[in-house]
């Protein structure tokens, strides 16, 4: 069961392979070679090599409150259902919450266009969810108005959120946790922008906005950062490409250069449909968890999940994935056949990850 949570940092890992060549894409053409031993840095002296009890986190994939969704806010308490029991059971929970938090604003020029209440933030955390990131191609579907307005309603109800800040120090930010004895920091940034919003929706100096991990040297300055302070460091990425089930070479380059910076977990979603996880040098890397509490979900979008990932300090003790289906927006967990079918579709993924299935 989860304990009590006081302010700390996480660290993420992961691994990383050359991938198949129906992965790759042009504008990965000119990808730099990657490197499959990468020196992962450890802090001298550092608690996180001391023993420590285990924990368990759970993450779960795109999370919005849109179209026929939007009704469950109604009761937030029970608002994501049957998944309930699965995020709060784990030690620490974390989602990609893929929608504005406003009720004004106009829409930015895009193809969907997602916001929610604040009222969110009350279901998320009354199903457990300890932390969100809103770094995502969604954060500021309306504009300067919704983005001023999920600053505000964050600050407001102090629900923890990564990814997303009046600045760029305040988008990159870790979130810090104590679990148990176990430090954790939480980061979260995105790698997918419409072209024509970068320039907006990305954090600067003086400009409110995304963390964006298109700023790949600002990004690793961070975890390096985190990884002086916490036991693990945790990064959640907004990475991939839709309906693309394995990894791009630009995600495998920049899970590289996060495992080499002292990520100890990294994980991420956008593609709508669950990419493969596994472990790379004792860190753990999923590519992408798929859709999880999302309006239009059908067929391979359908498919969906809670990844259960056990550490002991830095250490990745296993990796669980319990899968679930997506019947009208909401993930119901799977049991029996179907269930033992789903996990074999699932740890099917791995084969164009060059991640294994165990430490």
């Amino acid at each position: 069961m989860r304990r009590p949570l006081l302010p700390v940092v996480l660290a993420v890992a992961t691994g990383l392979a050359v991938c198949a060549t129906a992965c790759s894409e042009k504008s990965d053409a000119k990808m730099p070679p990657l490197s499959m031993t990468p020196s992962v840095p450890r802090t001298p002296g550092s608690t996180a090599e001391a023993a420590k009890q285990p924990i368990t986190i759970a993450f779960a994939g795109d999370t919005h409150f849109y179209a026929q969704l939007s009704a469950r806010l109604s009761s937030p308490r029970t608002a994501l259902g049957p998944t309930i029991p699965t995020l709060k059971g784990a030690d620490f929970t974390m989602v990609n919450l893929e929608t504005a938090i406003t009720t004004r604003g106009t829409k930015e020029p895009k193809e969907f266009n997602f916001r929610a209440p604040a009222s969110a933030f009350t279901a998320l955390k009354a199903a457990g969810v300890d932390v969100v990131s809103m770094a995502n191609n969604h954060g500021v579907d309306f504009g300067r108005v919704g983005l001023a307005d999920s600053l505000a309603a964050i600050k407001r109800t102090g629900y923890p959120v990564v990814g997303i800040g009046k600045n760029a120090a305040e988008a990159y930010r870790p979130y810090y946790a104590t679990v148990k004895d176990t430090k954790l920091a939480v980061i979260g940034a995105t790698q997918v922008l419409d072209d024509n919003l970068i320039a907006g929706w990305t954090a600067t100096n003086t400009h409110a906005g995304l963390a964006s991990a298109k700023n790949a040297p600002r990004l690793l300055q961070e975890v390096r950062k985190a990884r002086k302070q916490a036991d693990a460091v945790i990064v959640f990425l907004h990475w991939g490409q839709e309906m693309e089930a394995c990894p791009l070479p630009r995600q495998k380059h920049l899970a590289n250069q996060l495992v080499q910076a002292g990520a100890d977990v990294i994980v991420g979603s956008h593609a709508h449909v669950p990419l493969g996880g596994g472990f790379f040098h004792g860190r753990y890397i999923d590519y992408g968890l798929g859709n999880f509490f999302f309006y239009a979900a059908s067929g391979r979008t359908a498919d969906s999940g809670v990844l259960e990932v056990t550490l002991s300090g830095r250490k990745v003790l296993k990796a669980q994935w319990k899968p679930a289906t997506i019947s009208g927006g909401i993930p119901r967990p799977l049991s029996g056949a179907s269930r033992t079918q789903a996990l074999k579709k699932w740890n099917g993924l791995r084969r164009c990850t060059g991640l294994t299935a165990r430490p």
